[in-house]
């Protein structure tokens, strides 16, 4: 099991358009990808599960990887949040 902790950046927080493309993201990998936030656990597959969260500008998630390729999904993930939220 691997994890990193990220806060947001992105004055929208996880709204529709980066959560879609994160879901796709955490779809690519066998590994399971989970996100919480205020020990609330939601999977990174499931987009309504994902927007439940309601994940503002200046929250700090947990994101979690565990399976045969969680290096690969930690890395992408993280790469993922950096680059897009």
């Amino acid at each position: 099991m691997k994890t990193f902790d990220y806060t947001i950046k992105d004055e929208l927080g996880i709204h529709a358009r980066p959560a879609g493309l994160l879901v796709k993201e955490a779809k690519k990998f066998e590994s399971a990808c989970t996100i919480t936030k205020d020990g609330k656990t939601k999977k990174l597959t499931q987009l309504m599960m994902l927007m439940s969260l309601g994940v503002k500008q200046g929250d700090t998630v947990t994101i979690e990887a565990d399976g045969a390729d969680e290096d690969a999904a930690i890395t992408a993930l993280k790469e993922f949040f950096e680059s897009n939220l």
